[in-house]
Parts: C-alpha cells; structure tokens; sequence
C-alpha cells in the first residue's frame, strides 16, 4: 500500500467558496491520479474534501462530521419539487447510493428469493371508491 501526498496548500483553491463537488471531480479524473483513485467513490472524495474545508476553517472533526451528516441526511417531510435540478441531483444521488447500499444480491449469502410477509393491520382499513369499482369489473 502507497501514500499519495497533497499539499494542503495546493487543495486550498478547490475549497473556497466553491462546494467539494468540482474538486473531488478533479481529482477522481487527474490523470496522475485516477489509477490511485479508481476503487474510491466520487462521494468519498467529497467527504474527504469537506472535511479538509472543515479543518482549513478551523472546525473540530466532530463539527465537521455532523455538518456532512445533516448534508447527506434526506428529510423525508421535504418538499422535492421545490428544489433546484443541482439539489435534487444531489438528494437523488444520497437516495440510490442508500438504496444500493441497502439492496439485497443474489451472491448474498442472507438473500432469499420471493420473500413474503404479513403486515399487522392494528387500524381498520379505509375503502376506496376507485378501489371498489375496480374489484366489481373483474
């Protein structure tokens, strides 16, 4: 295993003001680089990078880990529609990295095929006027 080194100095442009995405980006395909970077995730980078920016603006790392978390926390009581195509991007990239993460493979050795369950139905159901004419055509 190999360090790779970067002086801080030389990763200061990418950090201020701009957000760690551009950067990372950089990076992740700098030809010197991308042999070294090939297995680590663009969203690894953009953590890496935020908590250098953290650090260069004097943060404790426990600031900085909260920060990133609340920027890669979906609150499912938000408004989607409302935002801008670069922040939803951004929410939808959190959404499918979780999903994956989640996501149970056939070479996995817990995964089971056509799996069944019962939910507990503790409420009594509401009837729906569409859903009753449908059962009625068939």
């Amino acid at each position: 295993m190999s360090k790779r080194l970067t002086p801080p100095s030389k990763l200061s442009s990418f950090l201020f003001p701009s957000d760690c995405s551009r950067a990372a980006e950089q990076l992740k395909n700098n030809p010197r680089h991308k042999a070294y970077l090939q297995g680590v995730s663009l969203r690894q980078l953009r953590k890496l990078y935020s908590l250098l920016r953290g650090h260069l603006q004097g943060k404790s790392l426990a600031q900085s880990l909260e920060q990133i978390q609340q920027e890669e926390t979906i609150d499912p009581e938000e408004d989607l529609n409302k935002l801008d195509d670069k922040e939803l991007a951004k929410r939808k990239s959190i959404m499918d990295e979780l999903f994956e993460k989640n996501r149970k493979k056939k070479d996995d050795p817990d995964f089971t095929y056509n799996v069944e369950v019962e939910f507990p139905q503790d409420e009594q159901l509401e009837s729906c006027g569409w859903d009753a004419e449908s059962d009625n055509e068939f």
